[in-house]
């Protein structure tokens, strides 16, 4: 088993508390999401709270976008921790962390990704270089989330 850790950081001209509104209503995330793109038609079932502790998102959609869910396991205004958990294409288990630092004129936001990946997992990893891949696709919901916020 090989422990994994991705990190992506933006600043984002916005009050914490708005850019934590946004990641803590997995409604919200439609708008910022980078997987959204990924299948238009993708299908979404959210229960328990509309926000915080106890949110569940489900979503199923084509190869690409695969099957998984995610629950809000902790929300506090410095951070949002959240079980992930992915179906399709592979099975894995993942916990995500979004933190939020108060600046000067904003909000410094950091999403970390990580887990533990057995043999099959660390090669698939390896070979679909899922660091670069995952890194971008932090870059590109981080630049999301910013546009979205800062349009607020």
């Amino acid at each position: 088993m090989t422990d994994f850790s991705i990190t992506r950081s933006q600043h984002i001209n916005a009050a914490p508390a708005a850019v934590h509104a946004l990641v803590n209503d997995f409604r919200a995330w439609v708008a910022w999401s980078p997987w959204e793109e990924l299948d238009p038609a993708m299908a979404h079932t959210y229960t328990g709270p509309e926000s915080g502790v106890g949110a569940h998102h489900a979503w199923t959609g084509n190869k690409k976008a695969g099957e998984g869910s995610m629950e809000i396991v902790a929300s506090t205004p410095e951070a949002i921790e959240i079980a992930l958990k992915f179906l399709k294409p592979f099975p894995a288990s993942n916990s995500v962390r979004i933190a939020f630092s108060p600046t000067q004129g904003g909000t410094d936001v950091s999403w970390t990704m990580s887990g533990t990946q057995n043999l099959m997992g660390r090669v698939f990893y390896t070979l679909m270089r899922m660091e670069k891949a995952l890194s971008a696709d932090f870059d590109r919901g981080l630049a999301k989330l910013k546009a979205v916020a800062e349009a607020k």
